[in-house]
């Protein structure tokens, strides 16, 4: 099943090129929810929803994907994960001074073991529709693709013979990058930094989560072209990994690392990110507008 999020917070199911509203089944889902649990409700719900959500796709008109907005396929996650350095090549390309490696290499080791994952602010997650702001031009600013873990329910110290049972499925990621001195996980929390789409695949229809082939295209040019098969933390070690350190929840979001090819991107990019296995999504870049601060009365 694709299930997405659109419009103004509906939920659908992805049937084609169509998209069938289920969102009666959402607000369900959410009232019956306690307001203190942590994760998504609808992410947690999936096991006991999923035939019902198939049964009222059916009968529910669809409208064509491309003409709704397509927003963050997770409405509440607990935390959004991040894997570094988890391709060799790409580990290869910061160590020759590539673009990453201006800011990361001299500062973080980049053995994934040594390393660690990192934590972005859930206010950087965005869908495609609703694209990525750069807020500073003067910098380098750069897409980098990855395939994203979605858990489906609460699990901490998980094996890895365990760990796709922990899985509700599979999207694919934007870990956009704003280079620069400070730390990791605050130039990677800008709003819109973590783009996730274009829906979540669920785990039961992919059959190995450690072949999945994806790419990303800027101006019509592949920049970035590989497979989870590249890995170098699969699938299941890193949910051992992260659940060593975190209780991972419902809706918790992990993007499982870069392959080589990241570089920049300007306003007036569109950013496709594609899979035969996960959908396909455009992201267009925008410069970001400056907010107005209200005057002080007093």
């Amino acid at each position: 099943m694709k299930l997405c999020r659109y419009d103004d917070d509906r939920l659908g199911v992805v049937i084609g090129d169509k998209v069938h509203d289920v969102t009666d089944a959402q607000k369900e889902i959410r009232a019956a929810a306690p307001y203190a649990m942590k994760g998504d409700a609808v992410i947690a719900a999936l096991p006991q929803w999923k035939g019902r959500l198939e049964e009222m796709a059916k009968k529910a008109a669809g409208k064509p994907v491309a003409s709704v907005k397509l927003l963050a396929p997770v409405a509440r996650p607990s935390k959004l994960m991040a894997a570094p350095t988890n391709y060799s090549e790409h580990i290869n390309e910061m160590r020759s001074g590539g673009p990453a490696g201006l800011t990361h290499a001299r500062t973080h080791s980049s053995n994934i073991g040594e390393a660690g994952i990192f934590l972005k602010a859930n206010s950087s997650l965005v869908g495609p529709s609703e694209g990525v702001a750069i807020r500073f031009p003067d910098r380098r600013n750069d897409h980098e693709v990855e395939v994203a873990i979605i858990i489906g329910k609460q699990g901490s110290d998980i094996s890895q013979d365990k760990a796709l049972d922990y899985v509700a499925g599979y999207s694919l990621g934007l870990d956009m990058s704003c280079r620069g001195p400070e730390d990791r996980s605050f130039r990677k929390s800008i709003d819109g930094y973590s783009v996730l789409g274009p829906w979540i695949v669920t785990a039961d229809e992919i059959a190995d989560p450690d072949e999945i082939p994806f790419k990303i295209s800027v101006g019509g040019q592949v920049k970035q072209d590989a497979s989870t098969n590249l890995l170098i933390y699969k699938m299941r070690r890193l949910i051992e990994f992260a659940s060593s350190f975190y209780t991972l929840y419902p809706g918790d979001v992990y993007y499982t690392g870069t392959p080589k090819g990241v570089g920049p991107v300007k306003p007036g990019d569109v950013m496709v990110c594609e899979s035969p296995m996960l959908g396909r999504m455009e992201v267009p870049v925008r410069a970001h507008k400056l907010g107005k601060v209200a005057a002080l009365v007093g």
